[in-house]
């Protein structure tokens, strides 16, 4: 598996990196919730548009991309807009998505975008090769808020995207018991052995879920969500007490 650089980080080596989410509805909320950030031990910063009010704006979103930019400094900035059927807060037509996605990639602004695995695989083909032309890596993605998909059925999925060509290959699965997430940390431990040839993030969701985002290190997973303030998925920890506990995983593991 060969890790991934982007600015000063490397995601996929040592321990797992830390994005926190910005889902402010107005731009004022955005702009205060990414300059709050100051001090926090955020390695990446995802701005979650499908909670802005003029998500469907692009010039309004590339207007708060640009200051957003500005008030992150070197931080890692991934863009991600999360359509209602992987459990965002809008729904978007695939061109309107993938016009969304490639101004964004355009604009010099973003580090990362997230685009949906199943949003159709022409147009995520068009997505990937538009911001690879614009020198922007992808995390793709696929959210199941249901049920944890058996384990081969997530292995499935996190080997297309990388046959997609994504930087970053990224799943959240809900569990409904303990042997959920051990279905999760299974796959992740096989996919990262047997075929991963770039970073795996994997997560289980909820309450249950809450160990899969702090044992990646062990498991495989190269990247977990903190809250900073609200959190943007079910499960996810404060990011100062995630940071606390992944150092301390890290140093009894060697």
């Amino acid at each position: 598996m060969k890790p991934l650089t982007i600015r000063t980080i490397t995601i996929g080596e040592g321990v797992p990196k830390i994005c926190v989410p910005l889902v402010g509805v107005t731009k004022e909320d955005i702009l205060e919730g990414a300059h709050a950030l100051d001090g926090i031990p955020a390695d990446v910063v995802e701005w979650r548009v499908d909670w802005y009010e003029h998500a469907d704006d692009i010039q309004a979103v590339l207007d708060v991309l640009g200051e957003l930019r500005t008030a992150l400094g070197e931080t890692v900035l991934l863009v991600t807009f999360r359509t209602s059927k992987e459990g965002g807060e809008r729904a978007m037509s695939a061109d309107a998505y993938a016009a969304l996605n490639l101004a964004v990639a355009c604009s010099g602004a973003a580090d990362l975008i997230d685009v949906e695995i199943f949003t159709g695989d022409a147009v995520v083909s068009r997505i990937i090769e538009g911001a690879h032309a614009a020198g922007v890596a992808v995390i793709a993605s696929n959210h199941d808020f249901d049920k944890t998909p058996e384990k081969d059925d997530i292995i499935g999925r996190l080997r297309k995207m990388q046959q997609m060509g994504a930087d970053l290959l990224k799943i959240a699965v809900m569990p409904h018991r303990t042997r959920d997430l051990l279905t999760l940390l299974d796959a992740t431990e096989e996919m990262n052995r047997l075929y991963a040839e770039r970073p795996v993030i994997t997560m289980s969701m909820g309450g249950v879920g809450v160990l899969s985002r702090m044992c990646g290190e062990v498991f495989g997973s190269a990247l977990t969500f903190g809250a900073a303030g609200q959190a943007s998925a079910p499960g996810q920890m404060q990011v100062e007490d995630l940071y606390t506990v992944l150092r301390l995983l890290h140093t009894a593991m060697h």
